[in-house]
């Protein structure tokens, strides 16, 4: 695993961690965002931080390594490079998340979810729902940054290569709005809550 000191001398030089007041996929607002495509710009970087990822799960026979789109495609594409099994990725469908294309996960087969950023984790659940539904076994969850500083639970064994709290507000608490009078920019790609 690399050390924390380097992955955030990989966030500064790609700068990822922005500051401002923007809304979060979760619908919570914040004073800082960490936009995790800038690193994905950077092969190299990419690399380094999938290989160290990817010592943490060695040992656990990966057959299938998935993402969400959008986020978590090219993460998991290099996690599956690294550990030499398949990739595959799931993508949004009526709102929800579906495999397509074609991709299917076979009966037993050990699955690793890879994600860039998780704050509720909530894409990375409907990820492990379809992993169950097919009849995959998680065998882990691997994120570039774990924005909730540990607290999430998949029920597998998780690694970030940065855990971290950026302090997040319910809308009606925000004190953000109050304080700026301004609404929250949502600096992602999906669309405002």
């Amino acid at each position: 695993m690399l050390k924390r000191e380097r992955v955030l001398e990989i966030l500064k030089d790609s700068e990822v961690l922005l500051e401002g007041h923007f809304l979060l996929t979760s619908g919570r607002h914040s004073n800082q965002y960490m936009q995790c495509a800038r690193i994905l710009q950077y092969p190299w970087y990419t690399e380094e931080i999938a290989k160290g990822l990817a010592e943490e799960f060695a040992d656990d026979n990966i057959d299938i390594v998935v993402g969400p789109a959008m986020g978590g495609i090219i993460i998991a594409y290099e996690m599956a490079r690294q550990l030499k099994a398949k990739n595959i990725f799931a993508e949004r469908e009526n709102g929800k998340m579906a495999l397509r294309r074609g991709f299917a996960i076979p009966k037993g087969a050990r699955v690793l979810v890879a994600e860039d950023v998780i704050t509720t984790g909530g894409s990375v659940k409907e990820v492990i729902e379809i992993v169950e539904e097919q009849g995959g076994i998680v065998a882990g969850v691997a994120v570039l940054v774990d924005r909730s500083n540990g607290t999430t639970d998949f029920g597998a064994k998780l690694r970030a290569a940065l855990t971290t709290e950026v302090i997040s507000y319910e809308a009606d608490e925000c004190p953000l709005c109050k304080e700026l009078n301004t609404p929250p920019v949502k600096p992602g790609s999906r669309g405002m809550k």
